[in-house]
């Protein structure tokens, strides 16, 4: 799924002093003030990426990749964003959609009038068509390998991320003039409020042109008349089908400026130059109102690969807005920085840390994954591991739902995680009332042999087998190190060769699709061979109930389900960072991928 924006404004707080004085008194000195930094309009900030620029379809296969899809977020906009409190927020200035119907589940999205690419041409149906045939699969016929190779048939759009949204619909229905799609799910989807994407990012008037094709409506005329693939009965290519889908697989990849009409924007700002390797300079797009109008009137990216060398760039003043990685280190930096007004926007990332436990094997008694799971000491991973990176973090409490989400609270609370609140943790826990002291009770003189995996090569991750490890031993447990290196130990996770698992998982900012995937047996990312027949008929629900207080509602019944089982304990969530100079204001922290881009309409440069 794609992440999207915050179109909230960014709100200013501005501090007045008002001095009174009384008819009487005396006139009161004057007070020294020291001059304070105000945004201005106009202007320009440096930000600094880890990798270079190489595609404006960061939605295709190998155009998915961090840097691409963050300037995607700065040049296109759409039906809707995604806030820091992971709410799908709408933007009814660049258009409307809605549920029509509920049985079939039938979704009509309308553009306004007015919305436009930058080089005059309406944003369409036919973009939104076009989008559709790319990330749904619908024409695809081929049988892939394990290793994803066509065996025989045809893949056309090679395009990334999960479709298993929009592959339950049946083809698209326009209207209104060009204005208007109408998609209906043949099979009820959860997600599909941003099964389309959050932005409409390729021009489909382009891809007409350069696939020999007369306009946008021609292309569209041409994908009406193509039947559905069946990888049961392929047939022979389409030849024009071919030239549009290979020129939006790779025809918008470049590391260069490309012809303009390869460089088309619908949002806030578009790419004026490129110089291969070193930068990129984006510029504010004069006629964008159909969303939050920016305020610089130029951006400048950047490219340094080393996250230390970013610190040092906006400690120079060379760079004003940087996003590395999160490390006690760096931070610690950053925060240094304070005094030369060097600021930190932090929080709650989508990627979190757990600790699994596998259903075969000696952990398939009930008793001995509650007595391993009381002697985990949660607390003292978090101390060690998180709170350096952000002091304000707290356990993670629930599998479901991440701690800004409103229904989070509610779940974790009615979940059963709090019997493992403090567990084992010597730092932490009451004397004689320790997880271990329970633990030792229900193992009642038993010492199971358990194999924990994890990445060896990740030093956190060898610091929570290290804290894992020492509190099961005083339990009673028998611990094997069963660590790989980083190359190695995802595999080992495939194969089931662990009983115990330290491992992370990234959330996707909305929706519920990634539960089932998760906790159904059998379900691709089920990795630990957990089964549980109600929670199989709940997911069943979950994925085909497209209202959002149903979903939660089915959430919060899996969440205590899964935590009663034994499935495993979530621990934190990854921060996730980034700073800015003194010279840069309006950037928010944001858990998702594309970080402060979230809030690139409200940048501005202090003078």
């Amino acid at each position: 799924m794609r992440p999207g924006r915050i179109s909230k404004a960014l709100a200013a707080a501005a501090a007045i002093a008002l001095a009174l004085a009384a008819c009487t008194g005396p006139e009161p000195a004057p007070v020294e003030t020291t001059p304070t930094a105000t945004a201005a309009p106009g202007g320009n900030v440096t930000v600094l990426e880890a990798a270079p620029f190489t595609s404006f379809n960061a939605s295709g296969v190998t155009g998915d990749a961090a840097t691409n899809t963050r300037i995607d977020a700065a040049t296109h906009s759409g039906f809707n964003t995604v806030d820091t409190e992971l709410k799908i927020v709408k933007n009814e200035k660049f258009g409307k959609y809605e549920m029509v119907k509920d049985d079939p589940l039938t979704i009509k999205y309308t553009i306004n009038d007015g919305v436009q690419w930058s080089d005059g041409a309406p944003v369409t149906a036919d973009d939104l068509f076009l989008q559709w045939a790319a990330r749904s699969g619908y024409f695809n016929d081929a049988t892939l390998d394990k290793s994803f190779a066509v065996v025989k048939g045809n893949a056309y759009f090679h395009a990334a991320g999960d479709n298993s949204g929009l592959a339950k619909t049946a083809m698209p229905v326009v209207g209104d003039g060009g204005k208007s799609l109408t998609l209906t799910y043949t099979t009820p989807f959860s997600d599909w409020e941003t099964a389309l994407g959050s932005t409409v990012s390729i021009p489909a008037h382009i891809v007409a042109a350069r696939s020999g094709l007369v306009d946008a409506p021609a292309l569209t005329l041409l994908l009406q008349a193509l039947p559905k693939g069946d990888p049961a009965k392929p047939i022979a290519a389409n030849a024009q089908l071919r030239k549009v889908a290979d020129f939006w697989n790779t025809g918008f990849d470049t590391k260069s400026m490309p012809d303009p009409t390869l460089a088309l924007s619908n949002g806030p700002y578009l790419v004026k130059s490129i110089t291969p390797g070193k930068e990129l300079v984006l510029t504010r797009n004069a006629d964008y109102a159909w969303g939050q109008v920016p305020t610089l009137d130029t951006i400048t990216v950047h490219y340094e690969p080393d996250a230390d060398k970013q610190v040092a760039a906006l400690a120079a003043g060379t760079a004003d807005i940087i996003s590395p990685p999160a490390t006690a280190t760096r931070v610690e930096a950053l925060t240094a920085l304070s005094s030369a007004g060097v600021q930190l926007q932090r929080g709650d990332g989508l990627g979190f840390e757990q600790l699994v436990l596998n259903f075969k094997g000696v952990l398939s008694n009930p008793d001995l994954r509650t007595a391993f799971l009381l002697t985990v000491p949660r607390q003292d991973i978090l101390e060690q591991l998180a709170k350096p990176l952000d002091p304000g973090i707290e356990l993670l409490n629930s599998f479901v739902f991440r701690r800004a989400e409103k229904p989070y609270k509610e779940s974790a609370g009615n979940n059963g995680t709090g019997q493992f609140a403090a567990a084992a943790g010597t730092q932490t826990a009451t004397a004689g009332n320790t997880g271990v002291e329970k633990a030792k009770e229900l193992l009642d003189g038993a010492r199971p042999t358990v194999r924990v995996l994890y990445n060896k090569d990740d030093p956190d991750r060898a610091a929570e087998y290290a804290l894992v490890a020492a509190a099961a031993a005083e339990a009673g447990f028998s611990v094997t190190d069963a660590g790989k290196k980083s190359g190695e130990w995802l595999p080992a996770l495939r194969a089931g060769a662990f009983d115990v698992a330290l491992y992370g998982w990234t959330s996707n900012p909305t929706g519920s699709i990634q539960v089932p995937e998760v906790f159904r047996t059998g379900a691709p990312s089920n990795l630990n061979n957990f089964s549980n027949t109600v929670v199989d008929q709940l997911t069943e629900q979950l994925a085909a109930n497209p209202d959002t207080a149903k979903q939660n509602a089915l959430k919060m019944q899996i969440d205590k389900l899964v935590v009663g089982a034994g499935y495993g304990l979530p621990l934190f969530q990854r921060t996730v960072l980034s700073a800015t100079g003194p010279h840069a204001t309006g950037v928010q922290y944001s858990p998702l991928d594309i970080g402060p881009w979230n809030s690139v309409a409200q940048w501005a440069r202090l003078k």
